[in-house]
């Protein structure tokens, strides 16, 4: 019995849901994205490997352009404000919201070099794409074990100023799709106030335009970032963590609603709705 005409039958009945249908398309677009993530690991590990051997944070800088191309096939556009203050040649941390699972494109697109980030530990264990992290000098912390996390944290304090290191955060802690800003937690804060190093906070504008798991929406758009000014640390202690956390979580609320305001007609923002004090 010929097996192409039904699959065949099948590929055209796919495309078709693809075409009719919202839902489809949704989960079509994500399985083509993690199976993206998956294969361009594989490809971007080998090159790292190839190229400088093994762990190194130079790897960033391979990692990087392969994940830029995804871009192009989503049809996605980033406007970015305020490049230059991340590409100051000075450790620091540097912190930003939290959406989905598109923020590593958001991430890639803006990465300065001698930058790392600090992910959780079960994320080394996601195959290729814990493999690529590993070999791009990514921090992975154990969330549940808070004696481990600190002990991890103080060692990324000390190889931020010996190798002039850039670290980089989300302090809401967990992906946040909900129109504003999560409370922050206090780790990045207490990572630059003892090494005494600037932070520097970067903006997203909200993705529900273009990408919405709730109601099934995945299509092109704008998104649009802003890095502002770095909120120094010197002199600061630990006491000063709270109202140096409150300071970086306002500035960034601030610019996230006015950057997520849609756009009028007339090219005017309209007003945003109220949104719930954190």
């Amino acid at each position: 019995m010929e097996l192409w005409p039904w699959l065949t039958a099948a590929l055209l009945l796919l495309l078709l849901l693809v075409q009719l249908s919202r839902t489809a398309r949704f989960y079509a677009s994500v399985s083509l994205y993690c199976a993206l993530c998956f294969s361009v690991s594989i490809v971007a590990a080998a090159v790292c490997l190839l190229r400088h051997g093994g762990r190194t944070v130079e790897n960033m800088s391979i990692i990087s352009w392969f994940v830029r191309t995804f871009k192009y096939l989503f049809g996605l556009r980033f406007d970015v404000k305020g490049r230059e203050r991340l590409w100051e040649d000075r450790p620091c941390v540097i912190v930003s919201n939290h959406q989905s699972i598109l923020d590593m494109m958001g991430l890639m697109e803006i990465l300065p070099p001698r930058c790392v980030q600090i992910a959780k530990r079960e994320l080394l264990f996601t195959g290729p794409v814990g493999l690529i992290m590993y070999l791009g000098g990514v921090f992975f912390i154990n969330r549940q074990r808070s004696s481990t996390a600190m002990s991890v944290m103080a060692d990324v304090g000390a190889l931020m100023l010996r190798d002039n290191l850039k670290v980089w955060i989300y302090p809401e802690g967990t992906r946040n799709d909900n129109g504003d800003l999560l409370p922050f937690k206090k780790g990045a804060f207490y990572l630059a106030v003892q090494a005494q190093v600037p932070v520097v906070p970067v903006v997203y504008s909200s993705f529900s335009s273009f990408y919405n798991p709730r109601t099934k929406l995945f299509t092109s758009g704008t998104i649009k970032v802003e890095v502002l000014d770095a909120i120094p640390t010197s002199g600061l202690t630990a006491d000063d963590v709270p109202a140096l956390m409150d300071t970086c979580h306002h500035a960034m609320r601030t610019a996230f609603l006015r950057l997520s305001k849609p756009r009028q007609e007339n090219g005017a923002a309209s007003e945003p709705a109220a949104q719930p004090a954190q």
